[in-house]
């Protein structure tokens, strides 16, 4: 069966969190457009509060809550962005943020989280570790558990980003986001296929951590088992309310190289001066090394986010 999320939980989406989320700019590179032959359209979602679109979904998640339910604040696990966005999405709530995050993740993560008022308890870097600790966390807390994609408030709150990108460059042909968990790619396909559904929506992935590309092959969720990527935003395999939305309304993944999306993210950090993180660049690897045929379409990007830790940049 597939999940039924509206494109009117997405526009609800978008009342309920702007006066908090950035509308974020949309930006072009010349020298891109000559290279790959296509006007390309860059939704930053790297400007957005706390680095990433996550905060979208965090803040919808968050502020979809009643009273009751926000008053023993909010929990999740995770090593990535989500953290830091549940975690400034509860403060600007008011409420508190409790986030499980395994012992190993880079320190500018936890940095974060901490910064935006989140208490942290940490956890072994395994899956049946961050459950059974985030579990223990409810319990004692009574914390509402937010989860990281497989959410239909995250999804909703995601897809805001392809709206915004509609509304400001109408008419194109298609859409391209990157997948990890796929609340991105599901929110987008939800927005895109609704507003516009003459713009097709590509996923794009790092080969290293294809399960969503053998997930659309197979027809059933494959998950990913030790994914070794750059793009860590990009390793968590895809969600029972995620993939039927992305079978359903995703033309299709593209597989990009460690080496296209290293490239690629060196190549928009010299040419646009803007920072991406790895994740975000799998999408730009994937036109840039013409691994998606773009030539004479306009295209919208997705980048996602550009939360990097600069002590240990890849080149």
């Amino acid at each position: 069966m597939t999940a039924r999320i509206s494109l009117a939980e997405v526009q609800a989406a978008a009342a309920r969190i702007r006066q908090y989320a950035h509308r974020t700019p949309v930006w072009t590179c010349n020298s891109l457009d000559v290279q790959v032959g296509a006007q390309v359209f860059f939704k930053c979602e790297n400007f957005q509060k706390a680095g990433a679109f996550k905060f979208r979904g965090a803040c919808n998640a968050v502020f979809s809550l009643d009273d009751d339910e926000a008053a023993s604040g909010v929990a999740t696990h995770s090593s990535g962005n989500h953290a830091g966005a549940l975690a400034l999405a509860a403060r600007l709530r008011g409420i508190q943020a409790h986030v499980v995050i395994p012992r190993t993740a880079p320190p500018v993560k936890m940095a974060a989280v901490k910064a935006y008022g989140g208490i942290i308890t940490t956890c072994e870097p395994t899956l049946k570790s961050r459950e059974s600790t985030l579990k223990d966390v409810v319990a004692k807390t009574g914390a509402s558990f937010i989860h990281p994609f497989n959410d239909a408030r995250i999804i909703a709150g995601q897809g805001t980003a392809a709206m915004e990108l509609l509304d400001e460059v109408p008419e194109l042909d298609l859409v391209l986001a990157p997948v990890g968990g796929g609340g991105l790619l599901s929110g987008t396909a939800v927005a895109v296929s609704e507003l516009s559904p003459e713009t097709k929506v590509f996923g794009a992935e790092p080969a290293n951590a294809d399960d969503a590309y053998r997930s659309m092959k197979a027809g059933r969720i494959i998950p990913s088992e030790d994914p070794r990527t750059i793009a860590d935003g990009l390793r968590t395999s895809l969600g029972s309310l995620t993939f039927p939305i992305i079978q359903e309304r995703v033309e299709n993944i593209v597989l990009v190289s460690e080496e296209a999306i290293i490239s690629a993210m060196r190549y928009v950090w010299e040419r646009m001066k803007i920072i991406i993180e790895p994740s975000a660049a799998v999408a730009v690897g994937a036109v840039l090394n013409g691994d998606l045929d773009i030539s004479g379409k306009r295209v919208g990007i997705i980048l996602s986010g550009g939360n990097v830790d600069l002590e240990r940049l890849p080149w």
